[in-house]
Protein backbone atom coordinates (compact mmCIF):
# COMPACT_ATOMS: atom_id res chain seq x y z
CA UNK A 1 0.00 0.00 0.00
CA UNK A 2 1.52 3.19 -0.90
CA UNK A 3 0.86 6.22 0.48
CA UNK A 4 1.48 9.94 -0.28
CA UNK A 5 3.89 12.35 2.05
CA UNK A 6 1.38 14.42 3.30
CA UNK A 7 -2.90 14.57 4.47
CA UNK A 8 -4.60 17.52 5.40
CA UNK A 9 -6.82 16.80 8.37
CA UNK A 10 -9.55 15.69 5.92
CA UNK A 11 -7.79 13.18 4.23
CA UNK A 12 -6.28 12.31 8.05
CA UNK A 13 -9.82 12.02 9.21
CA UNK A 14 -11.05 10.29 6.18
CA UNK A 15 -8.51 7.72 5.94
CA UNK A 16 -8.34 7.06 9.61
CA UNK A 17 -12.18 6.17 9.39
CA UNK A 18 -11.58 4.06 6.01
CA UNK A 19 -8.49 2.26 7.05
CA UNK A 20 -9.67 1.06 10.26
CA UNK A 21 -12.52 -0.44 8.97
CA UNK A 22 -9.67 -2.47 7.08
CA UNK A 23 -8.40 -3.12 10.05
CA UNK A 24 -5.28 -0.84 9.83
CA UNK A 25 -4.28 1.17 12.61
CA UNK A 26 -3.98 5.13 11.92
CA UNK A 27 -2.00 6.72 15.19
CA UNK A 28 -1.61 10.70 15.16
CA UNK A 29 1.76 11.29 16.88
CA UNK A 30 2.45 14.16 18.46
CA UNK A 31 6.31 15.18 18.21
CA UNK A 32 6.10 18.80 20.08
CA UNK A 33 4.88 17.47 23.22
CA UNK A 34 1.69 19.80 22.48
CA UNK A 35 -1.68 17.78 21.83
CA UNK A 36 -4.47 18.79 19.38
CA UNK A 37 -7.64 19.67 21.55
CA UNK A 38 -10.45 16.93 20.81
CA UNK A 39 -7.89 14.89 18.55
CA UNK A 40 -6.83 11.30 20.40
CA UNK A 41 -2.99 11.93 19.84
CA UNK A 42 0.16 9.50 21.46
CA UNK A 43 3.52 11.27 22.17
CA UNK A 44 6.28 10.36 19.98
CA UNK A 45 8.25 7.28 21.75
CA UNK A 46 9.81 5.26 19.18
CA UNK A 47 10.21 2.22 21.65
CA UNK A 48 6.18 2.33 21.92
CA UNK A 49 5.49 2.95 18.21
CA UNK A 50 7.39 0.21 17.30
CA UNK A 51 5.12 -2.22 18.66
CA UNK A 52 2.04 -0.96 16.91
CA UNK A 53 1.17 -3.77 14.70
CA UNK A 54 3.10 -3.90 11.10
CA UNK A 55 1.46 -1.97 8.26
CA UNK A 56 0.01 0.61 10.71
CA UNK A 57 0.02 4.45 9.92
CA UNK A 58 1.90 6.61 11.56
CA UNK A 59 0.71 10.79 11.21
CA UNK A 60 3.54 12.93 12.52
CA UNK A 61 2.84 16.57 13.57
CA UNK A 62 4.70 19.21 14.32
CA UNK A 63 3.67 22.86 15.06
CA UNK A 64 4.19 23.81 11.11
CA UNK A 65 4.39 20.43 9.55
CA UNK A 66 7.65 21.85 7.85
CA UNK A 67 9.98 19.77 10.41
CA UNK A 68 7.41 16.18 10.41
CA UNK A 69 8.21 16.62 6.60
CA UNK A 70 11.93 17.08 6.63
CA UNK A 71 12.51 14.35 9.12
CA UNK A 72 9.97 12.43 7.15
CA UNK A 73 12.56 10.32 5.84
CA UNK A 74 14.07 9.50 9.47
CA UNK A 75 10.94 8.56 10.16
CA UNK A 76 10.74 5.94 7.17
CA UNK A 77 14.28 4.20 8.14
CA UNK A 78 13.19 4.12 11.79
CA UNK A 79 10.01 2.71 11.33
CA UNK A 80 10.95 0.35 7.96
CA UNK A 81 7.27 -1.85 8.88
CA UNK A 82 5.04 1.04 9.25
CA UNK A 83 3.61 4.01 6.79
CA UNK A 84 5.05 7.60 7.83
CA UNK A 85 2.94 10.17 6.95
CA UNK A 86 3.63 14.14 7.78
CA UNK A 87 0.12 16.21 8.76
CA UNK A 88 0.19 19.00 6.45
CA UNK A 89 0.09 22.52 8.32
CA UNK A 90 0.68 20.50 11.54
CA UNK A 91 -1.12 21.57 14.66
CA UNK A 92 -1.68 25.14 13.62
CA UNK A 93 -4.01 24.27 10.99
CA UNK A 94 -6.35 21.88 12.69
CA UNK A 95 -9.57 23.13 12.83
CA UNK A 96 -11.26 21.24 16.45
CA UNK A 97 -14.64 21.24 15.19
CA UNK A 98 -14.05 19.76 11.82
CA UNK A 99 -15.73 16.31 11.38
CA UNK A 100 -16.99 14.24 8.72
CA UNK A 101 -20.14 13.29 8.16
Amino acid sequence: MQFANEWTQKEFLENKRDLEKEGIKVILVDTILSPIEKADTVVYNPYELSKEPEGSVFVFYCDSGKATLDRLKEYKAKFPNHHCISLKGGRGYWRKNMMLL
